[in-house]
């Protein structure tokens, strides 16, 4: 497929990919700005795409990757740096008053169960409850993101089976 009619073929998708984008934004000037942007990108990574695949579907994975990327940079940018000296806003203590005694006393129970898990299971689980993203964990235990995930699921099924008792609520 020529140049041109690769941009032909991506400008023609416009209409459908910008119900896609007021969908995810809700907004109809960012989704104009996620249009422009994806168009763009489709364009100028021609290069990328191999032919004979699903151009509508390329085009959608993205718009999708480019929404995603630009609200994690967003909530990124609105997350507070505590830079006072002694960790002022971090140090000071923490209202909790809706914790009932019972819930405290589960929660050190639940943590006894995770302690309890064998190191292979429990080290991936801590991380990801930690906040750590499947290929920062896989990364840093040197195993395959697929174990990690199946490890993952299975502390969860192990802690479910031993936490049976207890109740969110």
């Amino acid at each position: 497929m020529s140049a041109q009619d690769f941009q032909t073929e991506v400008i023609s998708l416009s209409k459908p990919l910008k119900y896609f984008a007021l969908n995810l934004t809700s907004n109809d000037e960012d989704a104009k700005d996620l249009l422009q942007e994806t168009l763009f990108k489709a364009i100028s990574n021609r290069h990328r795409f191999i032919e004979k695949t699903n151009l509508k579907a390329w085009c959608y994975t993205i718009m999708k990757n480019i929404f995603i990327n630009n609200y994690r940079r967003t909530v990124k940018a609105n997350t507070i740096v505590d830079n006072t000296k002694d960790l002022y806003f971090l140090n000071i203590p923490q209202q909790s008053s809706s914790f009932a005694p019972e819930s405290k006393y589960s929660e050190r129970e639940i943590l006894k169960k995770v302690d309890s898990l064998e190191n292979e299971y429990k080290i991936p689980f801590t991380m990801y409850f930690d906040g750590y993203k499947y290929k920062e964990i896989a990364d840093y235990l040197d195993l395959p993101i697929g174990t990690v995930k199946s490890r993952i699921f299975l502390a969860r099924k192990q802690l479910m089976t031993m936490l049976k008792g207890y109740s969110a609520a």
